[in-house]
């Protein structure tokens, strides 16, 4: 499954232009208008990130986060304002608010703030990459919606070279982190399970000589 995210935002196209953009990075979200449709929709459904205006209609995002936060809601918040006034982002934070961005919004700098909260909260993001979707979460991986199998281990290493971001993994950190110390590292099965994302996503398994492997990002969306 992929992250949530609810987007309570009054301008109707700036609202439409964040979630299309999150929904390219391969979250899912949902936008509405109001506080009182934001409070409704926010008991009804669970989200894995709220991202809040502070001026709405009826009520403000603050009091909005208020209400949630009274519930016993601690979905991670982000608020985005055009308010100047400290003392308005200050109480953002007070109240629960994990991070905010100042109007008008870069979308790629809210993306990298969304993935830090996600870090901080433990709430991993997911990948899309040759029709394929990676549910970091839940060490799933799709294809037009059927789960394809993978194992822990082909699974752990796919996430470890996919977060090199392009980067070599090293050998030294792969067995690391496929083996325990009770158990003996393996390099049979370790081409093994190369050979087996190789069947999935091709040449974009590269190997470095000596040295260990990299996944190849290039052309992909940084989501």
């Amino acid at each position: 499954m992929r992250a949530k995210i609810l987007v309570v935002e009054d301008d109707i196209l700036f609202n439409e232009t964040i979630r299309d953009y999150l929904e390219d990075c391969g979250y899912e979200c949902k936008g509405v208008l109001d506080f009182k449709t934001a409070l409704d929709e926010c008991y009804f459904q669970n989200y894995d990130l709220y991202l809040l205006d502070i001026n709405l209609p009826f009520e403000n995002g603050l009091t909005l986060l208020k209400s949630l936060r009274d519930g016993g809601d601690e979905t991670p918040a982000l608020f985005m304002t055009s308010r100047d006034d400290r003392d308005s982002l200050l109480k953002g934070l007070e109240i629960g608010a994990d991070d905010y961005m100042r109007k008008p919004i870069d979308l790629e700098e809210l993306r990298l703030r969304i993935e830090a909260i996600f870090r901080r909260s433990k709430i991993s993001k997911n990948y899309q990459i040759d029709g394929y979707f990676i549910d970091t979460s839940r060490y799933k991986l799709y294809k037009d919606g059927k789960e394809i199998e993978l194992g822990k281990k082909v699974f752990t290493l796919l996430l470890m070279l996919l977060r090199a971001e392009g980067d070599t993994v090293t050998m030294d950190e792969i067995y690391t982190s496929l083996w325990n110390t009770a158990e003996e590292a393996s390099y049979g099965a370790l081409r093994v399970y190369i050979n087996r994302l190789k069947k999935l996503f091709g040449n974009r398994i590269e190997n470095i000589r000596g040295i260990g492997y990299r996944f190849d990002i290039n052309g992909d969306k940084e989501c």
